[in-house]
């Protein structure tokens, strides 16, 4: 491992920080990166997750994507989790925090606010963070990228209808602006340009040798990412400390527990570590930008709703690099399994 990967946690802190900062400093100039973006997803953050993305894509051989289904048992468990699992875990923690242990610090309004934005975002699992979490894990490129394709076509049905019977409305806006361009940015284009590197590439060593030189510029995009997300959010995090930490409790909660569902689920089932950990990310994590855009589209800009779902993206990167370092401890469990 590279100085880079080794000390990632400390480069991540040190964006948080950075972020945070400044964004305090230089409101003005993060304010304007903000603006720019096109259904809730900000083209700065898109092209930072691009860099990190494309490392990654460049190792999808299609001629094995074609196998995938003679392990049929990964993509069971990550539907299972994802869809009829990781919804209603997140609705029973939002409420039993914000209905209950933390109802006399919240509001009972601001925490019905807290626990929508909370379902939205167990409603929505991740579609492009995951690429980097199977990379640093060392996962199946092929696996995962099938895993996040069948997990996306599931989303354009599930999402509406069990998004509804959790939130208690009639009808949930999707806004298909949002699902389209962030599966075009994050899934489409990187695999279209890993494809293309792959048949410029002469030979296998070439490809792998180009792929060690991107890696860094991974590691960067990943801490660009975070230093972006904490300065727009700076000024919501020094005002309400004490929300974001209660708020953020509960996320925590499910994110850890959700993962370990998946993750001793796949080992209890015989899959190996280069599917059990992405397919634990893939539920761990959310797709927050969509989460984002239906709780402003249900709630409003300056909602509860809409902040819980904010607190989902700041809490997710340093959440989830703690559960690749875990899986990555932890590797020698599947070690008798057969890749």
């Amino acid at each position: 491992m590279g100085i880079f990967e080794r000390y990632l946690s400390v480069w991540v802190g040190l964006g948080m920080l950075a972020g945070i900062v400044g964004g305090s400093i230089f409101p003005t100039q993060f304010a304007w990166l903000g603006e720019l973006e096109y259904a809730n997803i900000n083209f700065p953050i898109a092209v930072l997750i691009w860099l990190m993305i494309y490392p990654m894509m460049m190792q999808v051989d299609f001629a094995s994507v074609k196998n995938v289904h003679r392990r049929p048992r990964g993509l069971v468990i990550t539907l299972t989790v994802n869809w009829l699992i990781k919804p209603f875990t997140m609705a029973l923690l939002a409420v039993l925090f914000m209905r209950h242990i933390f109802s006399a610090w919240i509001p009972a309004e601001l925490g019905e606010q807290y626990i929508a934005g909370m379902i939205l975002l167990g409603v929505a699992p991740c579609t492009a963070m995951v690429f980097v979490w199977s990379q640093l894990t060392k996962g199946d490129p092929n696996y995962t990228l099938v895993q996040v394709a069948v997990n996306d076509l599931v989303m354009i049905i599930a999402f509406a209808p069990i998004a509804a019977f959790l939130l208690g409305v009639t009808d949930v806006f999707v806004p298909w602006d949002t699902l389209l361009l962030s599966v075009s940015l994050f899934v489409v284009i990187p695999l279209v340009a890993g494809w293309l590197t792959r048949k410029a590439m002469r030979s296998e060593s070439a490809l792998q040798a180009l792929g060690a030189k991107l890696k860094p510029l991974s590691i960067v995009g990943l801490v660009g990412t975070v230093i972006l997300l904490f300065g727009f959010q700076a000024e919501k995090i020094l005002s309400n400390p004490l929300d974001i930490v209660m708020i953020a409790i509960p996320l925590l909660l499910q994110t850890y527990l959700i993962f370990a569902i998946a993750y001793v689920w796949m080992r209890k089932w015989k899959q190996p570590h280069c599917i059990a950990a992405p397919g634990g990310m893939i539920g761990a994590s959310n797709f927050f930008e969509l989460a984002v855009a239906v709780a402003i589209s249900l709630f409003g800009l300056s909602s509860g709703a809409a902040l819980a779902t904010v607190v989902g993206v700041l809490v997710e990167v340093p959440v989830m690099l703690s559960l690749v370092a875990y899986a990555n401890r932890t590797r020698g469990q599947f070690s008798a399994i057969s890749n």
